[in-house]
């Protein structure tokens, strides 16, 4: 895969200087739980959908590993805190759920193992070559990747026939459609805003070709202020200065009610949040549809989210955890028993894996509609040379904070990202790394 290998000599390079730490923290432990006549217990934790009904069918399906599911809170509404604050104090589990996002955070910070040695390059091929780079960092192999989270765009049909508004295809026909809805319905606007959540506008700035992160050589380059963001920024400006969208937190009773009245009609996600409305709104089967994401003139996407499986720098059950991420990860079963409980709609890294959920995942809710075909073209084209930078908590916090200061003639999107970019340099430097921008 030329793709990968590209990349991650990039970052081989960039990362022995620029993040030393990478290729010297979490490494050696060893699968010490060996008893012959013993199942290896282990211990997982996660908050993906249908991670419960996963486990479950894991440990009936074999007695040589026991895991243990204890369910958390997502990771940036507290889940990695508690993965952090377990790490420190010696107790954590042996293997995690950590978003493709903020997997260099916790590698930096010595919280995890390198797998390459059980995820070997054959398993690594099974899988979406760009979530395979979203996990190699410094040459290294930090987890397995799940699911790729291509975005979409979720609207309510029945609505927009109502209102005679076309489903847009570039960012251009959506702004158009925006005016239409309201027009129509003083209080119905086309989509939200989520000053809460900043990896749904990095996924948009990821879409439209920005970079914000690079390793080249021993120096961190950031950049937030690069052609694709500045437009991005303005676009969505515009939005909030015309009333055309929602500004609602995601998954917020304000966002969730305004959804079931239908004063919100459409939602900008990823190939997940199928399955969130499905169980969000299950009386509004039928009514909802799924289209490409808008796009800047050539189809595009960015990834929203996406998750992986990390081995924790204590853990002596290495093997084990691999094993059971990579069932969970790369085989038929593992990928049925998730979507059959009927709250995920993952799109999995693994490819071969895709037709398997299209045909577990019950359609009937969008129509019968073949969404599984429009992420697999949406998977295709997400743009490969993103990468996260090892400072991603200090870079989302400090825009969510800045997203949450915005008015009308006030603070604006442009503000918080600066002040993102700004709180990203300051950390790296404090960190002794060499960092432009």
């Amino acid at each position: 895969m030329p793709l990968r290998r590209s990349r991650t000599s990039r970052l081989t390079a960039a990362t022995v200087t620029a993040l030393a730490v990478l290729t010297a923290c979490g490494g050696g432990g060893e699968n010490t739980a060996d008893k012959p006549n013993e199942p290896v217990p282990l211990t997982f934790w996660g908050w993906a959908k249908g991670s419960k009904d996963v486990v479950d069918a894991f440990n009936a399906s074999q007695k040589k590993i026991r895991v243990k599911f204890e369910e958390i809170p997502s990771g940036t509404a507290g889940g990695y805190a508690k993965i952090s604050n377990a790490v420190k104090a010696g107790n954590a589990p042996d293997l995690v759920s950590i978003e493709y996002a903020s997997l260099p955070e916790f590698v930096s910070s010595g919280a995890l193992q390198d797998i390459g040695d059980e995820f070997t390059e054959q398993d690594r091929a099974k899988l979406l070559p760009q979530a395979v780079e979203l996990t190699t960092l410094g040459g290294k192999s930090w987890a397995v990747p799940f699911d790729a989270a291509p975005q979409a765009f979720y609207y309510r049909k029945d609505l927009f026939a109502k209102y005679q508004v076309a489903v847009p295809t570039t960012w251009d026909e959506f702004k158009a459609a925006a005016e239409k809805v309201k027009k129509a319905d003083a209080k119905a606007r086309i989509a939200t805003f989520f000053p809460d959540d900043p990896t749904t506008f990095e996924a948009m700035a990821w879409q439209a070709g920005a970079q914000w992160f690079k390793a080249e050589n021993d120096t961190w380059k950031i950049d937030t202020t690069d052609p694709a963001t500045t437009k991005v920024t303005a676009y969505w400006q515009g939005l909030l200065d015309a009333d055309l969208v929602h500004k609602n937190a995601s998954f917020s009773p304000e966002w969730t009610g305004s959804l079931k009245n239908g004063t919100t009609i459409g939602y900008l996600g990823a190939s997940w949040g199928a399955g969130v409305l499905k169980g969000t709104l299950p009386e509004q089967s039928g009514k909802w549809a799924v289209a490409p994401m808008p796009h800047w003139g050539t189809p595009a996407s960015g990834m929203l989210g996406g998750t992986s499986f990390a081995v924790t720098k204590d853990s002596e059950k290495k093997a084990a955890a691999v094993e059971f991420a990579e069932w969970m990860s790369t085989t038929e079963a593992g990928v049925k028993a998730r979507i059959a409980s009927g709250t995920s709609s993952a799109f999995p890294a693994a490819t071969a894996l895709r037709p398997v959920a299209k045909q577990v995942f019950d359609a009937s809710y969008y129509g019968g509609q073949d969404i599984y075909a429009l992420f697999e073209q949406a998977g295709a084209s997400i743009d490969a040379h993103w990468a996260w930078g090892p400072t991603t908590g200090t870079t989302n916090t400090t825009i969510k904070d800045h997203f949450g200061k915005i008015t009308k003639g006030g603070p604006g999107i442009a503000d918080a990202v600066k002040a993102g970019h700004d709180a990203t340099v300051a950390e790296l430097t404090r960190r002794g790394l060499k960092v432009e921008g």
